[in-house]
């Protein structure tokens, strides 16, 4: 078996290459790529990862799994990422497709949508040449947004364009060498295995385990039931002679084997030195494909070296260019090359190494000085021809010397175009061009322009170390008394410290920046106020933050519009924490006429200060009024890709609608905010995001996700001392009580409120949380604790804070219920009406549920079903799942008839299904596949698959058939 090359798709797929040895070994393997391919076109997507040390027969075997593919009907689409490209961003994606796109171009941009097609246009040069000059505010909005959330959009894009090349047949699409792959090609694999596309998809990889990053090892893992890893190990002695072939004898077969040490790559390369005796073979592969190369003409390595230069696949005539010989004396030297297997044809003209490291040694055998003026020498064929600035920063990089304009220039345009999609490679080549700009007078301008771009672009991509030590050195580069752009640079600086969860260092700094400028009061200093008292909120220093504010005016003559909205919105935080409810109200009245009339422009500025405002708001209770800014505020986020604080207010608004009972539209919404968060590598925000997960989905019914965003909000490791930490931890402590773990989750209740003794959690958290707890002592029939938490509930209560006042008769309905269950059935009753009017929708629902219980403890039977018929209604339209299936047991065990397998309701299940994997069995039953499952209770695929598992072992079954034939003879 030898160790790759492109494979054969074409007619004779089944047949080696050319002077390929056949497959020999690798049983295992191959069994597991049957079943892959077999599960691809029976329940869609799957992936598969070929793990191996270099040479082991991973491109071989992925030729094996193409072929199998292509036998099934699957369009089978190949790509390589190569190790000279490696920053090149989505090589390997642009390999596999691009030819193929460029064949079914404009049906697939009629298929996919303008947006769409513009999204991945900027990523195959297929669709770019499809594309017009874009005018228009999507195509701008994308260009602008140099965020996580760009990147989000375009992997949506990108999956649904893996769908629309897998219809009608399937697709398999192989990627090799996948660990020299650029960081957003790793994302977008771990993107798509979490959300899977739906059609017939088998997506394989290849990559070396020593090579690959913690993101690439873990797909496996990401991917679940759908995911499988393959390894690729030595060839045994008995398949090294099979390989070997009768003309080597069993002495020198031995001694090939010994020195290969099983390695099919490193045997045959061995094997093909005929003219040397095992003893004198190179102690390395690297040194014996050098003597491979040794034994080629001058002319041909020379053509061999230049390809090297180019590309891991070639053109010609390029390679001319590069070699500084003929495109006809590259074609002939292309004969001997390829009757020696150092390249093979490719498509439409091109060819391509034999092996990555077949071209490495050839790149490696050419000398410094000649490398780098062959780089140059294809830079400026490259410009001639006016190939994209992408496509010719990859060698003025490696060729670009100091103070070369051009090279400065296309780095530079090539950074700006990558940066929405790529901003690790945008990063990469904004340092590069820094390299190469002198630093003089003359340039520093443009050196202060290209940091502060650096510095956006490192943090955006999730290198905050990074972004944060180019904002200090920008700052020590900005002439002192230039506070406008000292304060932008300030601001960014201090916002990545507080990212790596650094705030003294960031409040340091913003300290002693304001302490440089003369007037503390000038617009200039604004900005840095604001971080500060952003700052002092987060670690939950209201009176802080109240300080620093006092020092504030209103407005200023030299305040733009914008800076009197921006204090404004900033103001109802810490009053309403002092409890200066009136001052909050009044406060959050004069913001919302500032921002209500505010352009976009201007909030985007200061959108850091408007989430501050959009969070008072809920935590008051103005829940309208907040969910209209956070929509506003999250859509100028997206526009402007200020994706740090669009996750925030991400989770804001999933908070706000998950108080409103709206739980599918606040799953939808905080998926979205953990996305981002992830894609950033922000803790900060992934605990923001995950804290409003677990309540969203604990309140919904999905306990297995509530408590799994909840263990690992906690685990996360950040904002520990700090309220945004207690507010994880008090979320999880929800979840375990909506489990039915009482105990725990009050323990942990307790633990995130401090006690209840100068807890930072709001006043309204601290309210619900008092209830909760009633609610809890009641159940485990301590009536007396309950009644000492709803005494507590009311000293957190305010007049001017109406939304929560139907808490209160509700956690004394708690505790009055086993004593005194008429008295408890009226206060339940009140605490409906109250919180119905305030739209706390889920509450409204628990209130019901509670009086129809106290209403059955005290006999009125009429009163009780009509209670929880209300409340099942109100749960049903909330979407609260769990909660409906309890009114559901109460409604049977009052007379009223409900279907046992209702959807969206699970009760009582048959062949001792859980709840939850009955519900999955009725939509496996009605023809749901998991992915649309998925979809209709807000699970994951890979969730899906597991409570799949489960079904299929306690029904006794082995397929998705037989699930559906055992409920419906069960039934």
């Amino acid at each position: 078996m030898n160790s790759g090359g492109t494979p054969p798709f074409r007619e004779d797929a089944d047949r080696p290459f050319p002077g390929e040895a056949p497959l020999v070994g690798r049983r295992d393997a191959l069994k597991s790529f049957s079943q892959a391919v077999e599960a691809a076109v029976s329940r869609g997507f799957q992936f598969l990862a070929v793990v191996g040390e270099p040479g082991a027969g991973k491109t071989r075997l992925l030729a094996e799994l193409a072929a199998s593919a292509t036998r099934r009907g699957f369009t089978a689409l190949w790509g390589r990422a190569a190790e000279f490209e490696q920053i090149m961003p989505f090589s390997a994606l642009v390999d596999a497709l691009d030819d193929h796109l460029e064949a079914r171009r404009d049906d697939l941009c009629e298929r996919l949508g303008t947006a769409q097609a513009r999204r991945l246009a900027a990523v195959f040069p297929a669709l770019a040449a499809k594309m017009p000059d874009r005018d228009d505010a999507a195509g701008q909005d994308d260009d602008a947004d140099q965020s996580g959330m760009v990147r989000y959009r375009l992997y949506r894009a990108l999956r649904q364009l893996i769908d629309e090349l897998a219809s009608p047949a399937g697709l398999a699409l192989v990627l090799d060498d996948v660990h020299w792959a650029d960081d957003s090609s790793a994302e977008f694999l771990d993107h798509l295995v979490r959300h899977p596309p739906r059609g017939r998809v088998l997506v394989a990889v290849a990559y070396r385990p020593a090579q690959a990053g913690p993101r690439l090892s873990a797909l496996v893992m990401s991917a679940g039931a759908r995911g499988k890893e393959v390894t690729v190990g030595p060839l045994t002695r008995a398949e090294a002679e099979e390989l070997l072939g009768p003309d080597v004898n069993r002495t020198r077969g031995l001694a090939l084997y010994e020195a290969s040490g099983g390695n099919p790559l490193y045997l045959e390369a061995l094997a093909r030195m005929k003219r040397l005796d095992v003893g004198e073979l190179p102690p390395t592969v690297r040194a014996a494909l050098q003597v491979e190369l040794g034994d080629l003409s001058p002319r041909s390595l020379l053509v061999a070296q230049a390809a090297a230069v180019t590309a891991d696949e070639f053109e010609p005539a390029l390679a001319a260019v590069t070699a500084q010989v003929s495109e006809a004396a590259v074609l002939e030297a292309l004969n001997e090359l390829s009757a020696r297997d150092i390249v093979r044809p490719a498509a439409a003209g091109r060819f391509r190494f034999r092996h990555p490291l077949v071209r490495q040694a050839a790149y490696e055998s050419s000398a410094p000085g000649w490398q780098l003026a062959a780089h140059a020498r294809l830079a400026g064929r490259l410009a001639s021809l006016g190939a994209p600035a992408t496509v010719q920063a990859h060698h003025f990089e490696r060729a670009g010397s100091f103070g070369d304009q051009r090279a400065i220039a296309t780095l530079v345009e090539a950074a700006r175009r990558v940066a929405p999609q790529a901003p690790v490679t945008a990063a990469h080549w904004f340092r590069k061009a820094l390299d190469l700009m002198p630093d003089e007078p003359a340039t520093l301008e443009d050196r202060l322009e290209l940091l502060m771009e650096l510095s956006r672009a490192q943090g955006v991509s999730g290198r905050l170390t990074e972004g944060r030590d180019t904002a200090r050195e920008l700052l020590r580069m900005l002439p002192p008394d230039d506070y406008t752009r000292r304060a932008r640079a300030a601001r960014i600086c201090a916002l990545m410290e507080r990212q790596l969860d650094r705030p003294h260092e960031a409040r340091a700094l913003l300290l002693d920046e304001l302490r440089r400028m003369p007037d503390p009061r000038a617009a200039a200093a604004v900005p840095l106020r604001m971080r500060l008292v952003a700052e002092s909120m987060m670690r939950g220093d209201f009176r802080a933050a109240q300080a620093v504010l006092d020092l504030m005016p209103d407005s200023g003559d030299d305040w733009r519009p914008d800076l009197a909205m921006a204090v404004a919105a900033l103001r109802p935080m810490p009053a309403y924490a002092a409890g200066n409810i009136a001052d909050a109200l009044r406060s959050a009245d004069a913001a919302d006429g500032l921002i209500s009339s505010a352009l976009d422009e201007h909030l985007a500025e200061w959108l850091d200060a408007v989430a501050w405002l959009c969070w008072a708001e809920t935590n008051m209770g103005r829940y309208s009024m907040a969910l209209r800014h956070f929509e506003r505020a999250a859509a100028v986020a997206r526009s402007t890709g200020q994706t740090y604080i669009l996750t925030n207010l991400l989770a804001g608004k999933a908070k706000t609608q998950v108080l409103l009972g709206r739980l599918p539209d606040a799953l939808a919404t905080v998926e979205e905010s953990v996305e981002g968060a992830r894609l950033m590598e922000s803790g900060q925000q992934l605990v923001f995001a995950l804290t409003q997960l677990c309540l969203a989905s604990a309140w919904s019914g999905d306990n297995e996700a509530g408590l799994r965003a909840g263990e690992e909000a906690v685990q996360v490791g950040v904002g520990a001392g700090e309220a945004w930490g207690d507010m994880a931890r008090q979320a999880r402590g929800v979840a375990l009580v909506a489990a039915g773990r009482l105990e725990e989750g009050a323990e942990a209740i307790l633990d995130a409120c401090d006690e209840f003794n100068g807890s930072r959690l709001d006043r309204g958290t601290l309210l619900a949380s008092t209830e909760l707890l009633a609610h809890v002592e009641a159940a485990l029939g301590r009536p007396a604790a309950a009644a000492a938490w709803a005494d507590r509930a009311a000293g957190f209560a305010h007049p001017d804070l109406p939304a929560f006042s139907g808490l209160l008769p509700l956690a004394r309905a708690h505790a009055l219920r086993a004593s005194e269950p008429a008295a408890a059935a009226a206060l339940a009753d009140q605490a409906a009406s109250l919180l119905s009017a305030h739209e706390r929708k889920v509450d409204t629902g628990r209130a019901l549920l509670l009086a129809a219980l106290a209403y059955g403890d005290a006999g009125e039977r009429i009163l009780a079903r009509e209670r929880l018929r209300d409340a099942a209604e109100v749960f049903l339209a909330c979407g609260a799942r769990g909660l409906r299936a309890q009114v559901m047991r109460e409604q049977r065990r009052n007379g009223v008839r409900v279907a046992t397998t209702e959807r969206g309701a699970p009760g009582a299940a048959p062949y001792g299904l859980s709840p939850r994997e009955l519900q999955i069995a009725t939509l496996v039953v009605d023809g749901l596949t998991n992915q649309l499952i998925a979809e209709q209770l807000f699970l994951s695929v890979r969730t899906v698959e597991t409570h799949l598992s489960h079904i299929f072992a306690k029904l006794g079954v082995g397929s998705r058939v037989g699930v559906a034939t055992k409920l419906n003879r069960g039934s």
